[in-house]
């Protein structure tokens, strides 16, 4: 599978879906990615175990394809969102990562712990014309280990919530963002909001608009997306279902 990484228009930018919670996004000659995992890795550590990570879908894109990337993110230290074979590949110029995973990221990726870019719930950062707002995520626990990200650039702001449920507070942390695309995990378990819950949360933080991920990347972890589409429905929540690997522009225009 091959990605169109034509760039967006001036005053628009384009996004595309990589599977579970890995997004790219284009602005302005700038490249940002979100928590990619384009690799096996999972599924051969878990081969032949209770729990096999037997893949859905195909690696949408080979890293080392993607060596443009500016900057990329890890929200928290579970190998689908902090993956050494995608980021060894990768090799993304910057890596934006909780500061209280620190230690960690630097061991399983083998960089110099002081080469990412740390961050605690409440810390901002700027990388190019990217600026990132840490907020808490709620992985099963709430602590600083899990995070999500407010990213704003040019006159957008995307939120990446990372792995999550939801957590009293959360939606006075976010709606004063003024999100216009809001990226939401849908698989209900394995301390992750449910489809219903995603809805809710998008409707109530303002965002223009939500689009699900965290499913159809491994079976014994999964949900349907249409369970999220009839509640956007039912509540007025705009919403968009990516395929993998399809280009999305924002402001919104047709998917290519």
């Amino acid at each position: 599978m091959s990605l169109n990484l034509a760039p967006a228009s001036h005053g628009s930018f384009a996004l595309w879906w990589l599977g579970q919670s890995g997004f790219l996004v284009s602005y302005a000659d700038a490249w940002l990615c979100f928590d990619p995992y384009l690799s096996d890795s999972l599924t051969r550590k878990y081969a032949n175990t209770a729990k096999p990570h037997v893949r859905m879908k195909p690696i949408v894109a080979d890293p080392a394809t993607l060596r443009f990337v500016d900057v990329a993110t890890s929200t928290h230290n579970h190998t689908d969102h902090l993956d050494a074979e995608t980021l060894g590949a990768m090799q993304p110029k910057q890596l934006v990562i909780p500061e209280a995973n620190r230690e960690f990221v630097a061991n399983r990726l083998g960089c110099d712990r002081d080469w990412a870019l740390g961050l605690a719930p409440g810390d901002a950062t700027s990388v190019g014309p990217f600026e990132f707002f840490a907020v808490p995520a709620k992985h099963e626990l709430q602590t600083p280990e899990y995070l999500g990200y407010v990213v704003k650039f040019g006159t957008f702001t995307v939120y990446h919530s990372g792995d999550t449920l939801l957590y009293q507070g959360m939606v006075e942390t976010l709606k004063p963002h003024q999100i216009d695309v809001a990226l939401l995990p849908i698989n209900g378990k394995v301390g992750n909001m449910s489809a219903v819950e995603a809805a809710y949360l998008g409707k109530a933080i303002g965002a223009k608009l939500v689009i699900p991920c965290h499913y159809d990347m491994f079976e014994f972890n999964t949900a349907d997306p249409a369970d999220f589409v009839r509640e956007t429905q039912t509540i007025g929540l705009p919403h968009r279902v990516l395929q993998l690997g399809e280009r999305f522009i924002w402001p919104l225009q047709d998917i290519d």
